[in-house]
């Protein structure tokens, strides 16, 4: 223990006396927080939509006003020419063209609605489709009012929608508890990797070899430091979430921090396995971009594990991101609790195991 405690004091300070490292572990975060839940969304705004009106009634003005006041649609412009509008969506300026046919109010009182036209452009697929559905949705709401007034009996509605969790349907409150494992990623592994592959290259390493210290000891004072540092990078970004987003856990705090707690040791076990194969900083860097380009395409971050094709689900299992992420969105947003998401929990604590044993196996100690 006093060996430890040595070595332990030697990393505080040496991760004190760093004029970057105590500013990015408080200050990336904060930054990573506030940035990327905005500019990082799948939610689609500013839908472009062009209203070719061959009706000029009023129930088309309805349908062009609910166009323009909606959040996620932007009148372009309304003509009466379909030619016109093609024109605009073949150079960019109009993602939809909503083509509204002649006598469609007259049709639509008497019982024989003529269908109304919507084109997209598909070249974005995530625009064009989700423009679609929100376009169809304005229609629809336009539609029933104008049933509404003219039939209030039948107006109630057939079917009653509840987004459960996510009541907003707001994607930064699925983003948010995911980005979490970025800057644990950053924090917890790629700092003690490249810490470890600094000291080679300056040669301080091997005032540690020719100690009687064992592998195992040196290992763990390493990783240490990095561990608090990991804890305070989930503190101040469930802060800033608060803070900012009014987004808290539904479900214990401590089922959030003990699945934190078991995926730094995951990642900062795999940082220092990186950095025992890497003898130079690039090498350590290349080594971890890959797979963490690994980890955050496939693990569920951004792009949903059940969309995978089959071979790529069964793939993720192999990767510790994947229960962390899911784990941690379930406590957040369903306040799931430590009994639900446990076989999670058991298999980071197993990776956990396999990565800091790796991390002390290969590490090669010279005397």
């Amino acid at each position: 223990m006093s060996t430890l405690k040595v070595l332990l004091k030697k990393e505080v300070l040496q991760f004190k006396r760093n004029l970057f490292l105590p500013k990015l572990v408080v200050v990336f975060p904060i930054m990573i927080m506030l940035i990327i839940p905005w500019v990082t969304t799948m939610d689609v705004r500013h839908v472009n939509v062009s209203v070719v009106d061959n009706d000029h009634s009023q129930l088309s003005q309805r349908i062009i006003n609910k166009i323009n006041a909606s959040e996620y649609l932007t009148l372009h412009s309304v003509t009466g020419s379909f030619d016109l509008s093609f024109n605009s969506l073949e150079h960019g300026d109009v993602d939809a063209i909503l083509e509204i046919p002649q006598d469609f109010e007259k049709g639509f009182v008497t019982g024989s609605t003529k269908k109304l036209s919507i084109s997209a452009n598909s070249v974005n697929a995530t625009k064009g489709s989700l423009g679609l559905q929100y376009l169809a949705q304005t229609l629809a709401t336009s539609i029933k009012e104008m049933r509404a007034s003219h039939s209030p009996t039948q107006a109630g509605d057939l079917v009653v929608i509840q987004n459960r969790y996510n009541p907003t349907l707001e994607y930064r409150n699925f983003m948010i508890p995911a980005l979490l494992v970025m800057l644990l990623i950053i924090v917890t592994g790629f700092l003690p990797a490249l810490n470890f592959v600094g000291e080679k290259e300056i040669g301080t390493i091997e005032q540690i070899n020719v100690t009687p210290v064992n592998r195992f000891t040196f290992t763990l004072a390493k990783l240490i430091v990095y561990w608090v540092a990991g804890f305070l990078v989930i503190t101040i970004g469930m802060l800033v979430a608060w803070l900012v987003y009014g987004l808290t856990p539904v479900g214990n705090i401590l089922a959030i921090y003990t699945i934190s707690m078991l995926f730094i040791l995951v990642i900062s076990g795999f940082g220092l396995i990186a950095s025992n194969l890497s003898s130079t900083m690039q090498q350590a860097v290349f080594f971890m971009f890959f797979f963490v380009m690994v980890f955050i395409l496939m693990s569920g971050l951004l792009t949903p594990i059940e969309s995978m094709p089959q071979w790529a689900q069964y793939f993720t299992y192999i990767l510790p991101p994947r229960y962390f992420i899911s784990t941690i969105r379930a406590v957040y947003l369903k306040g799931a609790t430590f009994y639900d998401m446990r076989y999670n929990y058991y298999a980071l604590a197993a990776f956990a195991v396999v990565m800091n044993l790796g991390a002390s196996l290969t590490y090669r100690k010279q005397s």
